[in-house]
């Protein structure tokens, strides 16, 4: 369960994957999370396939939220970087499942940004993330 306040205005319709604002706690503390990539140029063997791309990527962010002493429920924002687009929309089933596992029905702030490639070989997805971790409700 989060401590967030989702905002979610009648106006912009009701949004399914996703929250359109997200008000954090009294006292919390912003965590920034560097962009984590789903594959990266080091690693040995051929990239996996989109959804457990998403996967790693999701546990690095988490991996670094949980070193600050938060959880899933923390995040507040998260930007989500494809250069495989075709990729991301046959994979969104899969998807689905991969972001319960980890985050089951909450969905923070996101957004998702299409792009020309990315860094680390083999990487179809990126993604950085803002924490809120403590702080009062």
């Amino acid at each position: 369960m989060s401590k967030f306040e989702l905002v979610n205005p009648a106006s912009l319709g009701v949004p399914k994957g996703w929250t359109n604002g997200v008000l954090a706690p009294r006292d919390g503390r912003l965590l920034f999370v560097a962009g984590q990539a789903g594959w990266e140029s080091a690693a040995s063997g051929e990239a996996p396939l989109f959804a457990e791309q998403f996967g790693r990527a999701l546990d690095k962010i988490l991996a670094v939220v949980r070193e600050a002493g938060g959880s899933p429920g923390d995040v507040a924002r998260l930007t989500v970087f494809v250069s495989d687009m075709p990729a991301y929309l046959e994979s969104r089933r899969a998807l689905r499942e991969v972001w319960q596992a980890r985050f089951g029905t909450y969905y923070p702030a996101m957004a998702l940004v299409a792009v020309q490639g990315l860094v680390d070989r083999g990487a179809m997805v990126e993604i950085e993330a803002t924490a809120v971790v403590g702080g009062r409700e």
